[in-house]
């Protein structure tokens, strides 16, 4: 994690970090104004505040009540020696705890992170650099012994891979961070990466090595950058939306017909046919939410359809809204990119299947399994750990490349069955055990949903975008019948890379399917996006008509202007939200497509919300109290906002009452609530106050930091593509 320190007034100092601001000082002894803590200060609460955390965690995940639990820390100094100390962390339990979770308790503070790291020994390294923003961070693997690492899938070694991806990202100016690692059973690692001036862009890696899983976190990285993954659903800004091109060099924007139908140079026959099989489909269902320039047209991006090698164009706001990322994929060469692109499309889809036909697969024989030792021996450490473990054959009867692991949860009857895919039946068997555990701690493994006999919840678009998501979903109990569906085949597509390719592409020609590819070589490592219409796509096809994101334009200017809006253009905000039949509680953030700091009041903004706070500015109170009540019951906000609305759902009750004088209320409510926020609370009411906890913000996004710091990372991209194409 980057943290950078502005120097402030005499010796406070403020640390700067994601979304953060700390504020440091020095006692009065010290020469400093005793206004916060000193930097030792935070170092002696973090590692109280770390012990807390791992309680509270093992608490949670045995329901364990911790209002009686207290915890304290003391740091004992050597008289001797100043940076000699013992940190004695006491920890007072209630009687009626047992014994077993006592110590699992103990055990669970000896986690502590922060101990971790002081106790191993941080290593400082100390340098002085002509620009911090221009420097990027190393990626803390220290040095080769110039060795090279090949595993099967990859056509270079690791380490040149490594080499390589980083100095590709080091010169668009991203200075990425490792964030953290997870390694909790043997062989089986995974990393998350973040870019350190824009930590909304963030990839997870996983492999059976160190190395392997950060070469998985590079590659994705810059796969996402390539396709433009990271900036999806986001607002670009009027600068990016003005420039000769909004996403990339190539993208051509046509205009709706007439009466708005789709334009003739988008799509094909075949595409047509699936996106818009009833005529329903308006072209201006497909104006990007990116660029926010609906009147330069619909921006298409070219793809070349596989099957004659014809260039089709598809309208970016399909991409975005059907697809997420599934189908793209960076390798050391185009054809390996192909085959990992190729073989998570049919992982995906055949987990669909899997999942909505509530389909039983057959285990794969322990005799095949110990012909991968390590794969076998992080599943015995699994298993050690009381988390039974099913090995499952995907291939739906050697049709397809895909595998299987199955973890069931017996402490909380949870399960999560987790797919791999890959030509070769044992990297697609690693693959699934790396998933299963990716980013996960012991502890996470007892969030995992429940299964169920219901085929409704199984079947649900949701429950499948839950699984593309982060593979936890809901799976059927039909799924652990012993009796399959399908023979066990101890299948095997491998070959050279391209090889694999072409198998690939074959079973798609005997699904029938039309398979349509772009290419992305600007960045220095061989991208390829993939799209099989109507068979890859993440979300349903009607989400273009009815829950497309280009419904930001129809709210973000105004929003985001909100300040200044008249009392006639707030009425027609607030009608168009009522209108919308949009989810109430569905966050503004999503909305509109800027990216508020989510410790802020825009950032934990909700429709609801939102409609609430117009009424109130718009003196419609009896249409706010309904909104306060929906809010106070349903709404999850801060204890901050959450008092905010009880004293204003109080003080709207009485002025509506012409029973009541708000007068004979007030000294009461002032001591409940505070001065500061009755003061809040009545000029919301009486109007004096408009949106009270939303700071001004306008199109230009100024204030905006977040947002602009996601931007910033696109204009980089941006500024790279330009001068790819020599449009500089």
């Amino acid at each position: 994690m980057e943290i950078k320190v502005n120097y402030l007034d005499n010796l406070r100092q403020e640390a700067k970090f994601d979304d953060f601001s700390v504020i440091a000082d020095q006692p009065i002894r010290y020469k400093g104004d005793g206004s916060a803590p000193g930097p030792f200060d935070y170092f002696l609460a973090s590692s109280a505040l770390c012990a807390a955390y791992f309680v509270k965690v093992y608490c949670n995940a045995r329901d364990i009540p911790t209002e009686n639990i207290r915890l304290s820390q003391n740091n004992i100094v050597d008289p001797e020696d100043r940076y000699k100390q013992i940190f004695k962390i006491q920890v007072e339990l209630p009687e009626d705890i047992s014994d077993k979770d006592r110590q699992g308790i103990l055990r669970s503070i000896d986690r502590c992170t922060v101990k971790k790291v002081v106790q191993t020994g941080p290593e400082f390294q100390i340098e002085v650099v002509e620009n911090i923003d221009e420097d990027a961070q190393a990626l803390l693997m220290g040095t080769t012994d110039g060795g090279e690492t090949f595993i099967e899938g990859k056509d270079a070694p690791l380490e040149q891979t490594i080499a390589r991806m980083s100095g590709i990202l080091a010169d668009l100016g991203m200075k990425i961070e490792i964030a953290s690692w997870r390694n909790i059973v043997p062989h089986v690692w995974s990393l998350h990466v973040r870019d350190a001036a824009s930590p909304m862009c963030f990839t997870n890696g996983k492999g059976a090595t160190k190395e392997s899983a950060l070469c998985s976190a590079l590659g994705e990285f810059i796969e996402r950058l390539s396709c433009n993954f990271f900036y999806n659903d986001q607002f670009f800004g009027e600068e990016v939306g003005d420039a000769a091109f909004v996403h990339y060099p190539s993208e051509k924007w046509f205009q709706p017909g007439p009466n708005d139908e789709l334009p003739e140079e988008i799509l094909d026959a075949h595409t047509r046919a699936i996106y818009d099989p009833e005529g329903e489909l308006a072209g201006s269902n497909l104006f990007d939410t990116n660029s926010g320039r609906p009147d330069r047209g619909i921006v298409s991006l070219p793809f070349t359809r596989q099957s004659d090698g014809e260039t089709v164009y598809f309208p970016s706001n399909l991409i975005e809204n059907l697809f997420l990322s599934n189908g793209m994929s960076a390798g050391n060469t185009l054809a390996e990119a192909q085959v990992q692109c190729l073989s998570e499309i049919f992982e995906r889809a055949v987990k669909r299947e899997i999942l909505e036909q509530e389909l039983t697969l057959p285990d794969v024989p322990l005799a095949v399994i110990a012909r991968y030792p390590s794969i076998q021996e992080g599943i015995a450490a699994l298993e050690a750990q009381g988390f039974p473990v099913l090995v499952k054959d995907a291939s739906l009867g050697g049709q397809f490349p895909v595998m299987c692991v199955t973890l069931m949860n017996p402490r909380t009857g949870g399960v999560f069955a987790s797919f791999g895919a890959h030509p070769s039946f044992e990297v697609a068997l690693e693959r699934s055990l790396t998933e299963l555990l990716q980013g996960r701690s012991f502890e996470g493994l007892n969030d995992l949903p429940l299964p169920t006999f219901n085929s409704q919840t199984v079947a649900e678009p949701n429950n499948f975008v839950e699984h593309f998501i982060d593979s936890v979903g809901v799976v059927s109990w039909r799924f652990f019948s012993a009796r399959a569906d399908f023979e066990f085949a101890e299948w095997d597509f491998s070959g050279s890379t391209e090889e694999e390719v072409g198998t690939l592409m074959s079973i798609f020609e005997e699904l029938g399917a039309e398979v349509y590819m772009a290419v992305h070589e600007d960045l220095g490592a061989p991208v390829c996006r993939i799209l099989v219409p109507g068979y890859s796509e993440v979300y349903p096809i009607e989400d273009l008509i009815w829950d497309n994101t280009n419904k930001a334009l129809d709210y973000r200017e105004d929003i985001l202007e909100l300040h200044t809006l008249d009392d006639d253009r707030l009425t027609a905000l607030v009608e168009r939200l009522e209108e919308s039949q949009m989810d109430d509680h569905a966050d503004i953030i999503t909305l509109i497509g800027i990216e508020f700091d989510e410790n802020t009041v825009w950032g934990q903004l909700t429709i609801l919300e939102l409609k609430l706070l117009i009424f109130l500015a718009l003196g419609r109170l009896d249409e706010a109290l309904e909104c306060v009540e929906m809010f106070l019951q349903y709404n999850d906000n801060t204890v901050e906002r959450r008092l905010f609305y009880q004293a204003v759902q109080a003080v709207l009750e009485i002025t509506l009452d012409d029973e009541l004088e708000l007068d004979d209320y007030l000294p009461n409510l002032t001591r409940m609530f505070g001065e500061e926020t009755m003061a809040a609370v009545v000029g919301s009411v009486d109007g004096s106050v408009r949106f009270h906890g939303l700071t001004p913000t306008n199109l230009q996004l100024d204030g905006l930091e977040r947002h602009q710091r996601l931007i910033q990372s696109y204009q980089k991209l941006h500024a790279a593509r330009a001068a790819k194409a020599g449009l500089e």
